[in-house]
């Protein structure tokens, strides 16, 4: 067999496909399939079979587009209780493909419904374990107290997991190569290896899950820290278990309208440009969520700070960003929620203050700072001790316990997300003064 992995940076989502005789499967493909569908071109291969290791949180999956532009089956858990059309595959099933054998492992523990996809032929075993075993690391247990067709609580999860660890497993070859679904700079766990495969033999030796250790030392091991739960989460749990509509149609569908001047109020704006160009000229009720290039995470923050089926604009630098931005926010499925994919007009609308670095410096107190970095970011030292700290996620939720009483400084741990929070406190606050620390917060830390 031949596997070839699929990168999604800014997720840190890894898809794959498997290719044998001439027949091709795909395992949790995100959202555009057409680069499944170029590649299975250059394989001269058809697309017979879609293995969908669990109902995935923090991206939207083609599994439904796939199966209905090239006719490949669906294989899901039962326990998944998809409501699209497929094909139950959990322990003790198997499907053959030219010279791979696929078979299924129920392995709960991030989600109740998770399986992995054992890929066997002649040579190798391949292990693609979705999100229940990353390298280095095992998937989170605390997303599914509120989304899917199987809810179950965290402490449930953490046990299914430690049972998932200590016996499901055993019985596999340790050269078999491991092929998680995320990577490092996922919040699908906390402690990833930026590595992109392993072998099983390795993880049981070097992963700190696989480690002799009681139920209740593993429990509270991987509940510890982890990382924030974005809005978007629970949305795309049940997008998936639904099964999403046609990228490419859902994305013809979002309006363009040029040199805006003006929309709707109450509406909220997102401007992915650059923030300087957003200080010098923005609409009003923009949030600035940069999306420069993949190492921006604008997906993950898009989906954190707009709940799921908001209305929102885009307003974009030019009409050559439009394509990308548009494949981005698809990506978490929220392209449906577009009201339009905004230019602006170059006269200023609505300008953000200019900050005075040198008087911050000298006169700290004199201004209110807001940290809005991630709670285990701020358990491991606050750089200003006099600062409040509310995590981005919940700025806008929060944003009326910061006293108005003087300017606001926001700051974060390098300056991308602290855009993100000036703009949002820039909406709430009309008569005070808000400030973006910005990059300047590396002179500080």
């Amino acid at each position: 067999m031949t596997i070839k992995q699929f990168k999604d940076s800014p997720l840190a989502h890894y898809s794959y496909a498997v290719v044998s005789e001439g027949k091709m499967a795909l395992i949790d493909p995100s959202r555009n399939p057409l680069q499944y569908y170029q590649y299975a071109e250059e394989q001269d291969a058809k697309i017979v079979a879609v293995f969908e290791t669990h109902p995935h949180a923090d991206f939207v999956s083609s599994h439904c587009q796939v199966r209905e532009q090239t006719g490949a089956n669906i294989y899901v858990s039962k326990l998944l209780g998809a409501d699209y059309e497929h094909q139950a595959f959990d322990e003790g099933d198997t499907v053959k493909m030219g010279n791979v054998k696929f078979k299924a492992l129920n392995t709960p523990g991030h989600s109740p419904d998770s399986i992995t996809i054992v890929a066997k032929d002649d040579h190798r075993t391949a292990l693609f374990t979705g999100d229940t075993l990353f390298i280095g690391d095992v998937g989170r247990p605390d997303l599914r107290e509120k989304a899917g067709n199987m809810t179950a609580k965290r402490v449930e999860l953490a046990k299914a997991m430690y049972d998932t660890m200590q016996n499901k497993y055993n019985d596999l070859p340790d050269d078999a190569i491991v092929y998680p679904a995320h990577g490092a700079g996922s919040l699908c766990g906390k402690n990833m290896s930026t590595d992109s495969s392993s072998t099983l033999g390795y993880e049981k030796k070097y992963n700190w899950a696989f480690q002799e250790q009681t139920e209740e030392k593993f429990v509270e091991t991987i509940l510890k820290d982890q990382p924030f739960i974005p809005h978007y989460f629970g949305f795309n749990v049940d997008v998936n278990k639904t099964g999403a509509d046609n990228v490419q149609q859902t994305k013809a569908a979002v309006k363009l309208k040029l040199l805006t001047e003006k929309v709707e109020s109450g509406i909220t704006v997102i401007d992915v440009r650059d923030g300087d160009k957003y200080k010098e000229n923005h609409l009003p009720n923009s949030i600035n969520i940069m999306a420069r290039n993949e190492d921006d995470k604008y997906e993950t923050w898009l989906g954190a700070i707009v709940k799921p089926e908001e209305p929102f604009y885009l307003v974009v630098e030019s009409v050559k960003q439009i394509s990308d931005i548009l494949e981005r926010t698809a990506k978490i499925g929220y392209e449906k929620q577009l009201r339009g994919i905004l230019t602006l007009p170059k006269e200023a609308f609505q300008t953000s203050e200019e900050f005075n670095l040198h008087d911050f410096r000298e006169h700290k107190d004199n201004y209110t700072i807001v940290d809005i970095r991630n709670q285990s970011e701020v358990a491991e030292g606050k750089i200003f001790d006099s600062a409040l700290t509310i995590p981005l996620n919940e700025l806008r939720e929060r944003a009326n316990e910061v006293p108005a009483n003087k300017p606001i400084v926001v700051h974060c741990a390098g300056g991308y997300r602290s855009t993100a929070g000036a703009s949002i406190l820039e909406n709430f606050f009309h008569k005070t003064d808000v400030f973006d620390l910005s990059e300047d917060i590396k002179k500080f830390n």
